[in-house]
């Protein structure tokens, strides 16, 4: 499993950057995604895959506790779709 800290090392590397700039660039892009995101727009990274918002329907679930039938409200939940590109090379 690849973590945020292991991104940073490898930007760091591959574009010979400190370890501050690298990270500082890393958590821009996501802030920048973030931020998009939080607007409603969506944020195409050719060659590696779409982030956009979708939106879950209310629907009707149960209490795993008690049984109880419960109301579960609608919301906007973050997606992502892999690019062909990404798509070829994890095959």
């Amino acid at each position: 499993m690849a973590t945020k800290a292991d991104l940073v090392m490898q930007v760091a590397k591959k574009v010979n950057l400190t370890n501050k700039a690298a990270r500082e660039s890393v958590q821009a892009v996501l802030d920048y995604v973030r931020d998009s995101l939080k607007k409603g727009e969506k944020v195409v990274l050719t060659g590696f895959g779409t982030f956009s918002v979708r939106s879950r329907a209310a629907r009707k679930g149960r209490n795993p506790q008690t049984g109880a039938e419960i109301s579960i409200p609608a919301r906007k939940t973050p997606g992502f779709t892999a690019g062909k590109a990404l798509k070829k090379a994890v095959r």
